[in-house]
């Protein structure tokens, strides 16, 4: 057994997991108490009248040579939330063990965290070295009850990505007191390899994984945690039975076959191409300060006037994130790229509202 799990919760660890249906395609069901019959138009592979397989075989073994791991290294979920979620249940009892973030950074490992009651351990990121992770401050930092460290690489929302070294040497240092929790939701954009070719080298790794992003399937919700198995096994304990709906599940498996793999390489070819174009044309305009390095599909800027940004790109009939009250970020925006003609609207608009020329 893996020694990590010495950390998660004694409960947990000896919970009896909730005992679904049986699957067994081979034999016609009449165990679940499902309807017998599919709804009239209902065109989905398995039928939405019967409960979706618990981790799906076929969806595993997809995702594992999608993201170039084991099967036994993949447990899925729906988006990379639900990974969060279930770290923290399994890994920290309320108002005991505490968890480990980074700000700024992306906003649900704290919530998940205080849902749990468990406590947040804050480390910010150093702003002045463009967002550099602290790692001597983070070690310093865990101590005891510190069972999961959250990083985000490329992090969201400044957009670049942490040193590798930094978080392997957490990693190491922390071997058997916490989990290092490495959320590469934008890698795909970062041109880097993921962090997954470690999990063997370091048993407390865990790597979130979304298709939300560079497969354009956020309204799809699936995404998944890669660690080693004895950890997938722990938390598909408290995973909910039949988490991934059917339809979801066939999604999942039109969409990143290898035709859709090969447009979504291409479309982040544009997304970085239109990046660098944005960022270009947002920084000659007064009323942006500084266009941070980005290697996301998204760019961090630091405004003069972050209202009259907001409400220029609201003129322009688009929206964009505003994440002041986050550290060190008080008068920054985060901006998505766009299409080509959403980012040109954009640019036009915050022109109009500086007086100058996009």
């Amino acid at each position: 057994m893996n020694p990590i799990l010495n950390l998660a919760r004694p409960d947990i660890l000896s919970l009896q997991p909730y005992q679904h249906a049986a699957w067994e395609p081979t034999l016609e069901r009449m165990h679940a108490n499902e309807m017998p019959w599919r709804a009239e138009g209902d065109r989905t592979e398995a039928g939405l009248n019967r409960y979706p397989e618990p981790q799906p075989d076929v969806l595993i073994h997809h995702l594992a040579k999608l993201y170039g791991v084991a099967p036994k290294n993949v447990l899925a979920g729906r988006g990379s939330d639900e990974g969060i979620d279930l770290l923290v249940r399994a890994f920290c009892r309320a108002g005991i063990d505490n968890v480990l973030i980074c700000p700024p950074t992306f906003g649900m490992y704290k919530v998940s965290a205080r849902i749990q009651g468990a406590g947040v351990i804050e480390v910010p990121l150093v702003k002045e070295r463009g967002f550099e992770l602290d790692v001597q401050a983070v070690l310093a930092a865990c101590r005891e009850n510190v069972k999961l460290v959250f990083v985000c690489t490329p992090n969201n929302p400044t957009g670049n990505l942490l040193d590798r070294a930094s978080i392997e040497l957490l990693c190491a240092q922390l071997s058997n007191k916490a989990l290092v929790v490495v959320d590469e939701a934008y890698i795909e954009f970062a041109g880097v390899p993921s962090m997954a070719q470690d999990l063997e080298r370091f048993p407390n790794l865990v790597i979130l994984r979304t298709l939300s992003k560079a497969y354009a399937l956020a309204g799809a919700r699936c995404g998944a945690l890669l660690a080693d198995e004895d950890i997938v096994g722990l938390l598909a304990r408290v995973i909910t039975p039949y988490a991934l709906p059917t339809q979801t599940i066939d999604s999942v498996l039109n969409f990143t076959d290898e035709a859709h793999v090969a447009e979504s390489k291409q479309r982040i070819e544009l997304i970085l191409s239109e990046r660098a174009r944005l960022a270009g044309r947002l920084a000659t305009l007064p009323l942006i300060r500084q266009v941070w390095p980005s290697n996301s599909n998204f760019i961090l800027v630091d405004c003069m006037d972050a209202d009259a940004v907001l409400r220029a790109t609201i003129e322009a009939g688009l929206i964009i994130r505003d994440p002041r009250s986050q550290p060190g970020l008080s008068t920054c925006l985060r901006i998505s790229v766009g299409t080509p003609e959403q980012n040109d609207r954009l640019v036009h608009g915050v022109a109009r509202a500086s007086g100058a020329a996009a």
